[in-house]
């Protein structure tokens, strides 16, 4: 799945409600770039095979919610610049700590 929509400049919305990610390892830089992005529900995908998230909402300028909030990051292994140039004012709804880590560390200061 890794650049899956990579650069889909124009999208604005996705339905994605119906993705089967069981089996999934890769999602680096499946997001990146998508700048007209606006709003994303992840809330149903199954993350607990994934070892690469690296990039993965990297340059989403327009995103102003977004769920991750079943996100489970226990094999995940590499995560960088996950949220590199995301609009700091995007509302994430996240339970997993190791993604709260890095949303609070890179980009977002209280």
């Amino acid at each position: 799945m890794s650049d899956m929509f990579c650069n889909c400049l124009s999208i604005t919305s996705l339905n994605l409600s119906n993705f089967n990610t069981i089996n999934v390892k890769f999602m680096s830089d499946m997001f990146n770039g998508c700048s007209s992005l606006t709003s994303l529900n992840l809330s149903n995908f199954n993350t607990t095979k994934v070892i690469e998230m690296t990039r993965m909402f990297s340059n989403c300028s327009s995103l102003i919610s977004l769920n991750i909030s079943n996100f489970n990051t226990n094999k995940t292994k590499l995560m960088e610049n996950m949220f590199q140039d995301i609009n700091k004012k995007c509302k994430i709804e996240c339970l997993d700590n190791k993604i709260n880590k890095i949303i609070k560390k890179d980009f977002f200061i209280f």
